[in-house]
């Protein structure tokens, strides 16, 4: 439904005075009469939820066919086989690192649901926005871990022979490719910024949203690095499949005819020559 308000405002003086006070009224009225940004749809939710949950189901028929190293197998490993570009990730590692990357992929989560639950357009869309998320995370972690245990690249740290063979006996030390925790905290802070700037595209907190929650997942990803887990590698490209997948989710969910101020909004001067005044017309959608 569209609704159409009108307003001619005469003025002789002050023209600039006049029309931010209607700008302002205009955008008033949108706040007070927008819809929400995204919706969804059955077929659509299916399809999505349904593409993560197989790639989540393959993911673990592909993990039970990945042999670990044996112990002399980890012996013949050379770093020198790694191209210059990834190499000097084999020098690293550190388990404090890997400790503190996990909470702060946790803290990207968080600020997501703080957001949510602190603003009052994004709370009266939760169950919207969790959908949303679900299928995000869903669809990050099915493809993820199936290329993970398809491409079965060893990490850093296997070639590492400062790291102790006890830490090298295990499936994860052939998982390198993509990292994961790039993947979800890079897909977690676009699908963030992007969903905070359509319910508040006139925010100032725009550039907060996108520098607090784009800086965690770059934190994140470098503690991958210098707790020798991944290769800038798998980090660049888990970096663009995160972001990919982050920004693709909320796009696919956008209510088509939900336009910007700027399409809504005319605002004309005009003059008869005794008189100048300011012409508006706001097109305002209703659910």
């Amino acid at each position: 439904m569209n609704l159409i308000f009108h307003r001619t405002w005469l003025t002789f003086k002050k023209q600039r005075t006049v029309l931010l006070a209607l700008i302002s009224y205009q955008a008033s009225l949108i706040l007070s009469f927008g819809q929400s940004p995204y919706e969804l749809k059955t077929d659509r939710e299916l399809t999505l939820l349904g593409v993560g949950a197989l790639t989540g189901i393959t993911s673990l028929v592909l993990e039970q066919q990945v042999k670990p190293w044996t112990p002399s197998e980890i012996a013949l490993l050379n770093r020198n086989t790694i191209n210059p570009f990834d190499r000097s990730a084999t020098y690293k590692f550190n388990s404090t690192a890997n400790q503190i990357s996990d909470m702060t992929l946790l803290g990207t989560a968080a600020v997501t649901g703080l957001l949510v639950i602190a603003t009052k357009p994004m709370r009266q869309d939760i169950k919207t926005l969790g959908i949303m998320y679900l299928e995000t995370l869903l669809v990050v972690n099915g493809v993820q871990y199936s290329v993970k245990n398809i491409t079965q690249r060893t990490r850093p740290y296997g070639y590492n022979p400062a790291v102790a063979v006890a830490e090298k006996l295990d499936r994860n030390t052939k998982q390198s490719f993509f990292s994961g925790h790039a993947a979800n905290a890079f897909a977690t802070a676009v699908f963030t910024g992007e969903v905070f700037q359509q319910y508040f595209p006139y925010s100032r907190l725009k550039s907060v949203v996108w520098v607090g929650s784009l800086g965690l997942a770059t934190v994140t990803s470098v503690l991958r690095y210098e707790g020798g887990k991944h290769y800038p590698s798998d980090l660049l490209v888990g970096t663009a499949f995160g972001s990919l997948v982050g920004w693709g989710i909320p796009y696919l969910h956008m209510v088509k005819n939900h336009d910007n101020l700027s399409r809504r909004l005319d605002v004309r001067p005009w003059s008869n020559g005794s008189a100048n005044g300011v012409y508006v017309q706001l097109r305002v959608f209703s659910r």
